[in-house]
């Protein structure tokens, strides 16, 4: 059904959103600034798309401040909240295709990934919040016979979301969609790099019938558009994914500004163990490889860092290296690419610049860490292994966000936590064991948000989502999620 041919004869007749979304309008930036949208699979323009700043932020900020005021959504009852965001869902799998080739334009990512895991997963947590919206109860207090204290949960306000660039829709979703539900109205900046499909998402929204104001989004670079809702005094919380110096630039606006709520997903480093008494080394090999080379490595979570108990090194290296074949880069619309385009030439050379430390470091290059061109491209880069990595190393260290991976041997358990926990960043971490206590054990003793246990990058809408550390202490999905977006409220009732 879905071969080059057909996506190449989509791109020919799609169109792009080069405007804001502003109170239900498309505004242009008001002084004509514009920034490329460039296809990095093709280096080819895709449309100059308005650079929103301070203006455009503070026309968005007001429009969401008017339609939170006057309660068009937030006083509306979650019954009918409800059938909103549920036809949003709907609407986004009517539109699969189309928001699937956008992210895939955008950034790089093979169109199939978003076909079948982006899109039906944005789709799926706008239908999840909708659902779970109805079902968030408020509550009594105990106190004594002549008083009556309520506990009830209210929107905060104006609600500013800033997302990155590796999955476009999904990381929108996050944010939006419990944002949404409690009856909050949001400013979204998308990455630079990736507004088209967050900006389709607020036209669907306005067709499945959230009101005009209540969802705004405002394309622009991060040190204008971003800045500027950071340091903004009538935004009320700001809820960011992205690096973890941006995340701490969101966290110094606040403290400038009005002491906004910040809640922040940055990077990662993320260990996965693999221990000599795991049975399916064939498993923990192709997961690996999937850890750490699905969506080019462009993963916030990736596992990046894998320890190898020495007694299996050797072999399970094998399996590794093997698996990793299968992860070789293509044109990103192609269905039979597994990885596509690094987001830019910039991403791209910082990845490069990565490897190239690691083997002036000592580090043992094990497979690929190479550049490859497609359609005159160089945006492609080969899966990429090294082994005889030590702590020390830049490799080990920093958050590289491509396909490349550092390998380490361990001798003890203790050692494999020391060495994963042995970070700034806490984001998650995989272990892989069939021994029932150790897995318990090791799995008590890493310091991470998630550990996935004889898998990789465990993830569902009904479990939360974050870590600890430099990266972050923000709570994507689940019922969690809503305490970023509500205040408590306590009402005292003295009778008498």
């Amino acid at each position: 059904m879905f071969d080059l041919n057909h996506w190449q004869q989509r791109v020919a007749r799609q169109t792009f959103i080069q405007t804001a979304l502003i109170d239900g309008q498309p505004v242009g930036s008001i002084d004509g600034a514009t920034f490329d949208a460039i296809n990095p699979a093709t280096q080819q323009l895709l449309a100059r798309v308005a650079a929103c700043g301070e203006e455009e932020v503070n026309l968005a900020v007001r429009s969401a401040r008017r339609a939170f005021n006057t309660g068009v959504w937030r006083r509306m009852s979650a019954g009918e909240r409800k059938k909103i965001l549920i036809k949003l869902s709907a609407l986004l799998m009517t539109h699969r295709e189309e928001l699937a080739l956008l992210d895939s334009l955008n950034m790089g990512k093979p169109v199939m990934d978003a076909y079948n895991v982006d899109v039906p997963g944005a789709a799926h947590v706008f239908a999840w919040y909708g659902e779970a919206l109805d079902k968030v109860y408020d509550q009594v207090a105990p106190t004594g016979h002549n008083s009556l204290a309520t506990i009830t949960r209210e929107a905060l306000g104006v609600i500013a979301a800033v997302v990155p660039w590796n999955f476009p829709l999904d990381m929108a979703a996050w944010k939006l969609a419990p944002a949404l539900a409690a009856g909050n109205s949001v400013v979204l900046k998308p990455a630079e790099q990736s507004p088209f499909s967050a900006l389709r998402l607020a036209q669907l929204a306005l067709e499945a019938g959230i009101p005009e104001g209540v969802l705004n989004v405002v394309p622009g670079l991060g040190e204008s558009a971003g800045k500027a809702l950071g340091l903004h005094p009538d935004v009320d919380c700001l809820v960011f994914t992205g690096s973890t110096q941006v995340g701490k630039y969101f966290m110094q606006y606040s403290a400038q500004s009005n002491l906004k709520q910040v809640w922040l997903e940055c990077g990662g480093k993320s260990p996965n163990l693999v221990f000599a008494d795991c049975q399916d080394l064939d498993l923990a090999a192709e997961k690996a490889a999937f850890g750490i080379f699905f969506n080019q490595g462009e993963v916030c979570s990736a596992n990046s860092r894998l320890y190898v108990e020495r007694s299996i090194h050797d072999e399970f290296m094998d399996r590794l290296i093997s698996k990793a074949r299968a992860w070789m880069p293509g044109d990103p619309l192609n269905p039979n690419s597994a990885a596509g385009a690094i987001v830019d030439s910039e991403q791209t050379a910082r990845i490069m610049s990565a490897i190239g430390h690691a083997r002036d470091n000592g580090a043992k290059l094990l497979c690929g860490g190479e550049q490859l061109v497609f359609n005159g491209s160089s945006n492609f880069i080969q899966p990429t292994i090294f082994g005889d990595v030590t702590q020390d190393m830049n490799i080990c260290r920093d958050e590289v966000f491509g396909p490349v991976l550092a390998v380490s041997a361990f001798d003890s358990e203790e050692e494999a936590v020391s060495l994963a926990n042995n970070s700034i960043y806490g984001l998650a971490a995989s272990v892989w064991s069939d021994d029932f206590n150790r897995a318990h054990r090791v799995a008590r003793a890493l310091n991470v948000g998630t550990v996935s246990v004889n898998t990789v990058d465990a993830l569902d809408v009904t479990v939360p989502f974050g870590g600890g550390k430099q990266s972050g202490f923000g709570r994507d999905l689940s019922l969690h999620s809503f305490d970023k977006y509500m205040q408590l409220k306590t009402t005292w009732f003295q009778l008498r």
